[in-house]
């Protein structure tokens, strides 16, 4: 196209020319034979052109090709290369942008690689994470927010200040705040706090808002639960140094008494004794819960260890057990289910009235075991996690604590409700074995 225009031009110049100076030649010596001229400037003419296309093709292919791969670069392909043979200043202009265009086809993969890595990274990431340009209107959102805030259908091109409108109030709340920090949000009689953060940036020279929601109940219980496991051991030490010395002090005075045949003295000693072990006994058990080890993850199938939790308790099934395999440590989990089915035995439900109940979710099995016990007031509702917290007057505080601790640790979730009707209900969360 530029390179035929620009020969076309050439031929017109040179022929021109040539025209130009044998007509003056021509009229000099031959006079008025001007047909004569003609058939001269004719054959000239053609032998002019056949030469300069000779000569002029193979430059006119390198421009075209480079012409071409230039076109490529505007189109953002860096694939092509030029095979341009020669030492003359066209293919040496030929090399250099093979060398360029090899450079940029690196540059360009190596983009996308890094787009394709961080686009993995933000959809996978359980953050939810929405962008909004300065028109209000929603310009990316990941997968969690999809889920979490419009039912897993797309945001982007919807209006920011019309879909907050059905979100939570306490979410609504705190972005009317414009401020970053805590908020709890609560569903199904569970709260969850949750972390807002908040950024502005120019794109395209166009202001826009980052929102970060980061779900921080997991991370405050881990610590909650820490921090209480540090001073179970550190009274834990201090009782059994104390314990110690009591108990052997104990045991040689029950042996004096027995010797002595003092009823009174051995009967107090024989009190101290069971104290003594009924402290050593409650010591252990929260020695247990700041010791719990970590779980050892494997796949169980869901109907089988429910078959072998029904030789144990009664229990009746409102939903048939799912055909799911979870990833789980069995004897953890069983010993969630055993305090779980205990106390919805101690609470004064019949047993025909503890049943249980599954829900497949998107990663997870939702476990909802019932009674038509007494249930909980809203203060016990509220402290019933908590380690050292017991309405039982025989109680330690640790059983419904040791359960939340091994499903946390199993990157589950637990959470009580009072039902409608009188009783209690406890919901699980367990993560599902990947296909």
């Amino acid at each position: 196209m530029i390179f035929s225009s620009i020969r076309a031009r050439l031929i017109t110049i040179c022929l021109g020319m040539i025209w130009l100076s044998n007509a003056i030649l021509f009229y000099s010596f031959a006079g008025d034979n001007w047909w004569l001229l003609g058939l001269v400037l004719i054959f000239i003419s053609l032998l002019a052109v056949s030469l300069i296309n000779y000569f002029f093709t193979p430059l006119s292919k390198k421009l075209k090709a480079l012409e071409a791969g230039l076109l490529n670069f505007k189109d953002n392909d860096f694939s092509n290369t030029l095979n341009l043979d020669g030492k003359d200043e066209i293919s040496q202009i030929g090399k250099l942008y093979n060398d360029v265009a090899v450079k940029l086809r690196t540059e360009k993969q190596h983009i996308y690689q890094r787009e394709l890595l961080l686009d993995k990274v933000i959809e996978s990431s359980p953050i939810v994470m929405f962008l909004v340009d300065d028109d209000d209107f929603f310009v990316y959102s990941n997968r969690a927010t999809r889920h979490f805030l419009y039912q897993g259908k797309p945001l982007e091109g919807n209006k920011f200040s019309v879909l907050k409108k059905q979100w939570p109030d306490a979410l609504k709340e705190a972005l009317a705040q414009h401020l970053d920090g805590l908020f709890t949000i609560e569903h199904d009689s569970i709260e969850d706090t949750w972390h807002l953060s908040r950024g502005e940036f120019l794109l395209n020279n166009k202001k826009h808002h980052l929102f970060l929601l980061k779900q921080m109940t997991r991370e405050l219980n881990r610590q909650e639960v820490a921090v209480w496991k540090k001073v179970i051991r550190v009274i834990s030490h201090e009782l059994n140094n104390s314990l110690a010395p009591i108990s052997s002090v104990t045991h040689s005075g029950n042996l004096i008494a027995s010797k002595l045949a003092n009823d009174k003295l051995v009967l107090i000693f024989e009190t101290i004794r069971e104290r003594i072990e009924h402290l050593n006994h409650f010591i252990l058990g929260y020695a247990r819960f700041a010791k719990l080890p970590s779980p050892l993850i494997e796949n169980v199938g869901l109907d089988t260890f429910i078959e072998k939790l029904a030789t144990q308790f009664s229990f009746e099934l409102e939903t048939k057990v799912p055909s799911q395999t979870l990833l789980i440590d069995s004897s953890q989990i069983e010993q969630v289910f055993i305090n779980l089915l205990k106390n919805a035995e101690e609470s004064g439900s019949d047993k025909s009235d503890i049943t249980m109940a599954f829900q497949l979710l998107e990663n997870s099995v939702k476990i909802t075991i019932q009674d038509r016990g007494t249930g909980m007031s809203e203060h016990v509702l509220k402290n019933a996690l908590i380690p050292f917290y017991s309405t039982k007057q025989t109680g330690t505080g640790l059983g419904l604590a040791l359960c939340r601790e091994i499903i946390e640790a199993h990157h589950g979730r637990i959470s009580l409700y009072n039902r409608i009707e009188g009783g209690l209900a406890v919901v699980l969360e367990l993560p599902k074995a990947n296909k």
